[in-house]
């Protein structure tokens, strides 16, 4: 299975979560995108749910050798989220890794600022809140989500993904209340491979489609 582009993965991961909708299992929703790749995806999913978008900006922490294998992330001010485990074969410690951290938040306080644009932040306590993404391959971004969100009180929290790895919904049990998914192949390299189109996406393309899903 794959799908054409992040829009069509996004039609495809709204039907499972409108039929929990149906069934009162999704109260009073609001949805949340990982910026950049699943803003397009929660976009279709908002728009099918009827539910208001936003964003929560995650930021990865890569490794020293390879910027591109996460070995940890953070929310805002939060604490950073590592994956103990990596750290440990890596050889590495929180301490080695503080000027990653702090070039990492700077970066998600400029992406926070500008995608909001001066727009407060949704109020999550006691509303079920939905977070998407493009997919899961590890689930260190989406620890770290999880735990921003399940802080704020939600009455009900679910991460919601097109494609992921069964290494990662095994990992995230607990952080969520349910993780959905399309598809959840046997074996998972990157989630990239289930895309036709996985062309990364600017600031412009997000704020366009935030502005759309806000009136503006």
């Amino acid at each position: 299975m794959r799908f054409q582009d992040r829009r069509e993965a996004g039609r495809e991961l709204a039907a499972p979560l409108v039929e929990r909708q149906r069934l009162g299992l999704l109260a009073d929703p609001v949805v949340l995108a990982l910026p950049r790749g699943g803003v397009p995806v929660a976009d279709e999913v908002a728009r099918a749910l009827g539910a208001p978008l936003d964003v929560l900006v995650v930021r990865k922490i890569g490794a020293p050798f390879n910027r591109e294998v996460g070995i940890g992330a953070l929310v805002g001010e939060e604490p950073p989220v590592f994956d103990e485990r990596a750290l440990t074969v890596l050889g590495l410690t929180p301490g080695r890794l503080s000027d990653r951290v702090d070039a990492e938040r700077r970066e998600a306080r400029r992406r926070e600022e500008l995608y909001r644009g001066g727009r407060p932040a949704p109020a999550l306590g006691g509303r079920s809140v939905v977070v998407v993404d493009d997919g899961l391959a590890t689930g260190v971004t989406a620890r770290a989500a999880l735990r921003a969100v399940r802080a704020a009180s939600p009455a009900r929290l679910l991460l919601a993904v097109p494609v992921c790895s069964s290494q990662a919904t095994e990992a995230l049990a607990g952080e969520a209340d349910e993780i959905v998914y399309v598809y959840r192949p046997p074996r998972f390299e990157a989630v990239g491979q289930w895309y036709d189109d996985f062309a990364q996406l600017t600031d412009d393309e997000v704020l366009r489609t935030l502005r759309a899903a806000h009136g503006g």
